[in-house]
């Protein structure tokens, strides 16, 4: 099978990646990629080395891999659209549905219903990407940002890294917090006794969260609260409340009381979620509207007079602003 090629000429010293970025037009990112995969020769030479140091007059030559791509299996849902435009999709997460295909994974995903929508991003690496920046759990609902170009994809990947794009989460838990603002800066690696699971584990990756107390249940065993992320990991929000034995009601992974607990779906929810945008270079935020199911159980066990005030956008964010984090 031929593979197409691309062939330049250096004209001054310059690194490998610098140079091939200003030749196609694409970002170090996707660069990097087609470095490491051995598509790239000096002077006949394959190197993976992005940070080569390149003379005058020496032959670069791109073998581009073959593009992968999967058909989408058939979807029987739609996702709600919180706001799109030529850069960004935003929508709210149904709980349920898993963001990427695996091979664990049988029913359709989040990926599908974007190739269903044409959202594939153009990639030199070979593979198929769609524009996820960040994933929610399968159960987790709510907001989340998909990039509909490259340019986009490497600007919000950026902003997540660099923590100027935030989130806030609601949940339900029980039994009720002790501290009106709880830190938790503890590191998280997968369990060592059930493989499903992650934990606290020192030779983990960093984690921060930072909970606030929203609003208590009539009987005050259960609480609303807040929770800020500043990492990312794999049921960050869940460990956390794990290692002060609280636990999300729902939650039968990392819940202690799974019998007593009938809830058909994880009460936690992506609520909030601000970035700036990539092409306009404004602050934008949105806040993804609970389902019914998350809703139903505020109105039966929470006041809902209350409710609805506590939880403007505008006031979680302000939660955790009177405290230096």
């Amino acid at each position: 099978m031929t593979h197409e090629e691309s062939r330049f000429t250096t004209e001054e010293a310059v690194r490998l990646d610098v140079f091939l970025t200003q030749q196609l037009g694409q970002t170090r990112n996707q660069i990097t990629q087609l470095i490491e995969q051995n598509c790239v020769s000096v002077d006949g030479k394959a190197t993976a080395k992005s940070g080569l140091k390149l003379k005058p007059s020496q032959l670069v030559v791109i073998t581009f891999p073959e593009q992968k791509s999967t058909p989408a299996l058939e979807i029987d849902f739609d996702v709600e659209i919180l706001f799109e435009d030529d850069d960004i999709l935003v929508i709210n997460k149904p709980s349920s549905l898993t963001v990427h295909p695996a091979p664990s994974v049988k029913e359709p995903t989040l990926v599908d219903w974007l190739k269903h929508k044409g959202i594939a991003l153009s990639t030199l690496s070979g593979e198929e990407r769609h524009g996820i920046v960040h994933r929610l759990d399968r159960g987790t609902s709510g907001a989340m940002v998909i990039a509909k170009n490259n340019e986009a994809h490497e600007a919000l990947s950026l902003q997540l890294q660099d923590k100027t794009m935030g989130r806030y989460y609601l949940a339900v838990v029980t039994p009720p917090l002790k501290e009106t603002i709880t830190i938790i800066d503890r590191p998280i690696g997968r369990s060592a006794h059930n493989r499903l699971k992650m934990a606290i584990n020192e030779n983990g990756k960093n984690a921060k969260t930072a909970f606030a107390k929203v609003l208590m249940s009539h009987d005050e065993t259960e609480e609303l609260i807040a929770c800020k992320l500043f990492t990312g990991r794999t049921h960050q929000i869940r460990v956390h409340l794990e290692s002060i034995s609280r636990h999300i009601i729902g939650d039968h992974l990392y819940g202690t009381s799974a019998k007593s607990d009938k809830m058909e779906r994880i009460l936690l929810h992506a609520y909030n979620l601000y970035f700036t945008h990539p092409t306009t270079q404004k602050r934008v935020n949105f806040t993804a509207p609970l389902d019914h199911v998350v809703e139903d159980y505020l109105q039966k066990h929470f006041d809902s007079k209350e409710l609805h005030e506590l939880i403007d956008p505008l006031r979680i964010e302000r939660l955790f602003s009177t405290e230096p984090l």
